[in-house]
């Protein structure tokens, strides 16, 4: 089964230095609340304020503490906004960074159902509104000190406006209550489709040669952007939501304030209320009845939790756990799978039991296209665990050994090659283990990659951006690198696909004279690959039909029909196979 990290692998502590804590946030509220008070403060004052001017009283003190409210209000307005920011990006910046590492650190076949343009998505604009939920929500809880604090104080005041006010209310609260419900379903499907638009946009530009060969740029141009459509029509609705709600608030909040207004009125007619107590109850009431900035924050929090479940899911990526366990020294490097068995979407992808590889040898893994070659490939380097089974090295089950044991000992070539940005000798020796320049060039020949490196412009110091490879060019150098940490084990998962005939001869001369010769696993599509291996592991829909030598198996017509060989007759007993002749291939 698929073992996972244990619950801190999908919940990372507040302390792995990848959350930038509630510091910033807690600013936020204080700092908004502090202009919330301010905001309440401000009608009583100047309600005082202007009975004592029509009274001829003296309103110098009162007057001062108007303008202290007023310029207290700004700049706590201003420290909001300050800290809003830094609390924004500092959360924007920890919630890539943990997605980032969710997803290199899954299981590989895992994160391959997530496209590029998904990712990008996920990693920009959803970690963004993500890292602005927690200022906006902030924002959010300490405006509810305007609305509870306007109504106490208008309480104070005069209880009978404080009550039409509060009548009011409910019909307010129903309005946000709708606004939130439905927009976080506009929000949830707007993402997906953006989404959805930028993973087209990156399949067309990845293949663009042959968009542009093909003549097909329209039909593309209209296959990105059919979902366009969609997009308008959903963000259409989430604007036509908050438009709803501001004018649902735009009719209610003014009829509230009127209502309020006209019982302030009498209350001044009867004597109960001073014109400064009506001044000051209007105010109140507007307060009061305020939804504008609570439906915008709102917005963002519900934008910001959709959000972050998108980020969320490459987060908390299935990733594979480690034991404890190291090698015994100096093993020959025993490749041993016992009853594994692959299972994907209710479909047995790989079964393999008994399959025994001795140390230093080499084994091709021949297989038409499906039969489950890099599967068998990457089981066997515990990329991803066998739902069955188990795959040990030197007598030692996998799962069992620690991420340092198993990354030193087991090294990988792939058909495309992640090699960074940094420069030629630096892409070739990074890795589990450290390697010197010496190290870095021997792997380079072996690779069949010094000759060209040389003639870089700053030969193996040439920063890989500035270097014009070709594919096989590129390919070799990831040969390098997986040849500089060879351990015990090396995978080549077609990892000579763009090598010529020759080079690839070249290549494999250079691994059986290696002082590390190790044993290697190389997936094959070339009779000539199987044939200079020491045995074969034949896949056919997923199953292992035989493990022996090329010379062997050449002589049964479905094991040549695997390299397109059809009708040719097998060479007698003992005599050199009659390999069909290799096609014609240019030199990268």
């Amino acid at each position: 089964m698929l073992r996972t990290e244990p619950s801190a692998r999908q919940a990372p502590a507040a302390d792995d230095g990848t959350r930038p804590g509630r510091g910033p946030e807690l600013l936020v509220l204080l700092f908004s609340a502090g202009a919330a008070v301010a905001a309440v403060a401000q009608p009583f004052v100047l309600g005082r304020t202007l009975d004592l001017l029509l009274r001829d009283g003296d309103a110098g003190r009162w007057l001062t503490l108007t303008a202290g409210l007023l310029l207290g209000e700004l700049l706590l307005d201003s420290l909001t906004s300050l800290f809003t920011g830094r609390c924004s990006a500092g959360w924007t910046a920890a919630i890539r960074l943990r997605a980032f590492a969710g997803l290199l650190g899954a299981v590989p076949d895992r994160a391959r159902g997530c496209t590029p343009g998904d990712v990008g998505t996920r990693l920009t604009l959803n970690a963004a509104d993500a890292g602005s939920a927690p200022a906006a929500r902030a924002a959010l809880t300490a405006s509810l000190v305007t609305p509870v604090g306007a109504l106490a104080a208008l309480a104070v005041v005069d209880v009978w406006v404080a009550a039409c006010v509060l009548a009011g209310l409910p019909a307010l609260a129903l309005v946000l209550r709708a606004f939130a419900r439905d927009t976080g379903t506009s929000v949830a499907a707007y993402q997906h489709t953006q989404s959805e638009i930028a993973s087209r946009l990156l399949e067309a530009l990845d293949g663009t040669a042959t968009i542009a060969a093909a003549g097909t740029a329209a039909r593309e141009r209209r296959r990105v952007l059919a979902p366009l459509g969609e997009l308008a029509t959903l963000g259409g609705r989430m604007w036509a939501l908050h438009g709803r709600a501001l004018g649902r608030s735009g009719v209610l909040v003014p009829l509230l304030i009127l209502a309020a207004t006209a019982v302030g009125g009498l209350r001044v007619a009867s004597g109960a209320m001073t014109v400064g107590d009506l001044l000051a109850a209007c105010r109140y009431a507007q307060l009061t009845a305020g939804v504008g900035v609570a439906a915008s924050l709102l917005g963002a929090v519900v934008r910001g939790r959709a959000a972050r479940g998108r980020t969320l899911a490459l987060e908390r990526m299935p990733a594979l756990s480690y034991g404890t366990r190291g090698l015994p020294p100096d093993g020959p490097g025993d490749l041993e799978l016992r009853g594994v068995r692959v299972v994907r979407d209710g479909r047995e992808v790989l079964r393999a039991d008994g399959v025994r590889i001795p140390g230093g040898a080499t084994a091709a893994v021949v297989g038409r296209s499906g039969a489950g070659k890099s599967v068998l490939a990457a089981v066997a380097g515990r990329l991803i665990d066998p739902d069955e089974g188990h795959v040990l090295l030197d007598g030692v089950r996998l799962d069992r050994l620690t991420r340092e044991a198993l990354r030193t000992e087991i090294a990988f070539a792939f058909e495309r090659p992640a090699l960074g940005e940094g420069t030629v000798a630096e892409a070739v020796a990074t890795g589990p283990r450290p390697v010197s320049r010496e190290e870095v060039r021997q792997a380079a020949l072996a690779a069949g990659a010094d000759g060209f490196v040389r003639r870089l412009p700053r030969g193996y110091d040439t920063p890989l951006p500035a270097a014009p490879l070709s594919g096989g060019e590129h390919q070799r150098l990831g040969l390098a690198r997986a040849f500089a940490h060879a351990g015990r084990l090396l995978i080549m998962d077609d990892a000579t696909s763009s090598l010529d005939t020759a080079t690839e001869h070249e290549v494999d001369r250079a691994l059986r004279r290696s002082p590390r010769p190790g044993t290697r696993l190389v997936v094959a599509h070339r009779p000539s690959v199987a044939g200079r291996a020491d045995l074969v592991v034949w896949l056919e829909e997923g199953k292992v039909r035989s493990v022996a030598s090329h010379r062997d198996l050449w002589t049964l017509p479905d094991y040549r029909a695997v390299f397109g060989v059809v009708g040719v007759e097998a060479s007698a007993p003992g005599a050199k196979p009659a390999l069909p002749p290799e096609p014609e291939e240019a030199r990268p």
